[in-house]
């Protein structure tokens, strides 16, 4: 079996790519290594005005910080997200207020994904969600009736929605995030109105 090697190589290519890159990286190739049929995914840009990492003083080992950055990284729902946060406060202890920001942007990665959304960007007090296509299927009028004039539609190849928060607050915008996103599950409506 080929061995992955870590350290001050692997420090530098995590530098130069960033972490969630990094990490899909290093899953594709164990995953080849094994004769798994790896397919590229989409990447889904977050631009979050949160502070998002695992501070030097929470854990010091630089393999430690990798192994958990990848784990992260590689979380695909949420009972991956449980796992990985009982394991790190059960070798850690209790996390630091970045590093449960970083957990909720690898929540938000999946939820996005979920919705076919390619970017998660913060544009003053607001987020901007951009879509793959413009076919997607949301019930946009049902946004609008929960968030009222709190929420901007704009149509195009790739649509986008801005969702008002109001704040700079981490937490909110993290909170706020997350649970548009979540509302998307149950509204399955076809909005592409030149499709039809």
């Amino acid at each position: 079996m080929q061995e992955v090697y870590c350290g001050e190589i692997q420090s530098g290519h995590l530098e130069q790519v960033g972490y969630d890159t990094y990490c899909n990286l290093l899953d594709e190739v164990v995953k080849e290594m094994k004769g798994i049929e790896v397919t590229p995914e989409v990447d889904i840009q977050i631009d979050l005005n949160v502070t998002s990492y695992i501070p030097e003083e929470y854990i010091q080992d630089a393999n430690q910080k990798i192994e958990v950055y990848q784990n992260i990284a590689l979380c695909k729902n949420e009972e991956d997200i449980q796992n990985v946060i009982d394991e790190i406060i059960d070798r850690f202890g209790n996390m630091p207020k970045e590093l449960e920001n970083l957990i909720d942007i690898a929540r938000i990665k999946y939820l996005a994904k979920e919705q076919n959304i390619t970017k998660i960007a913060s544009k003053k007090t607001a987020v901007v969600f951009t879509f793959e296509s413009s076919k997607i299927e949301i019930d946009i009028n049902e946004l609008v009736r929960k968030y009222k004039n709190k929420i901007k539609f704009s149509a195009g190849i790739k649509p986008m929605i801005t969702l008002e928060i109001g704040t700079t607050n981490e937490r909110q915008i993290l909170n706020d995030v997350t649970e548009f996103l979540k509302g998307f599950k149950t509204k399955h409506t076809n909005i592409d109105k030149s499709a039809q």
